[in-house]
């Protein structure tokens, strides 16, 4: 049972991004700006931070080709930035401490680069022609003080599930 709780919690962490997406209004946070909750992304960099880079890495490829199926008309994007950001954080991690408040500014790092990551992709392959200061006060700012908010609501309990499931790991 306990193996299931994992893809459970984020599966519904997958679809609180859609239902937020879906019920905020348009207009909340002032009109034109544009917010990505990435609620799911943060779960699997705290993974990565607390439980370890090989889980870590294979939970963010999975959903990633997830996300990429549901949301994306272009398959590979977000298959390849979550674990590469993924195994990004987890180097920085191997020279910072693991403790919650570094864990806070790591997943913000992270949330950062994969906005960047993306943006950067589609501005390749001209699916946006939005410029990069643009980018950065209609979409990144928000999106960062948006999960931010996210984390530091979220941090502790989903450290302490996932210092829990690494105990557990260790305990098999």
């Amino acid at each position: 049972m306990r193996k299931f709780l994992l893809p459970l919690l984020f599966i519904l962490l997958f679809i609180a991004e859609s239902l937020f997406v879906q019920f905020l209004p348009g207009d909340f946070f002032g009109g034109n700006r544009i917010l990505a909750p990435r609620f799911l992304f943060s779960a699997l960099l705290l993974l990565t931070i607390f439980v370890g880079r090989k889980k870590g890495i294979i939970y963010a490829a999975i959903f990633g080709l997830i996300f990429d199926i549901v949301y994306i008309e272009i398959i590979g994007i977000y298959l390849f930035l979550f674990p590469f950001v993924a195994y990004v954080i987890s180097k920085i991690m191997h020279v910072l401490q693991a403790n919650i408040i570094v864990a806070y500014f790591v997943s913000i790092l992270g949330i950062a680069l994969l906005e960047i990551g993306v943006y950067e992709m589609d501005y390749l392959i001209h699916v946006t022609n939005l410029d990069f200061l643009d980018f950065l006060n209609l979409r990144l700012y928000p999106t960062l003080i948006l999960n931010a908010a996210f984390l530091l609501i979220f941090i502790y309990p989903l450290k302490r599930y996932f210092e829990k499931y690494a105990e557990a790991l260790r305990d098999e």
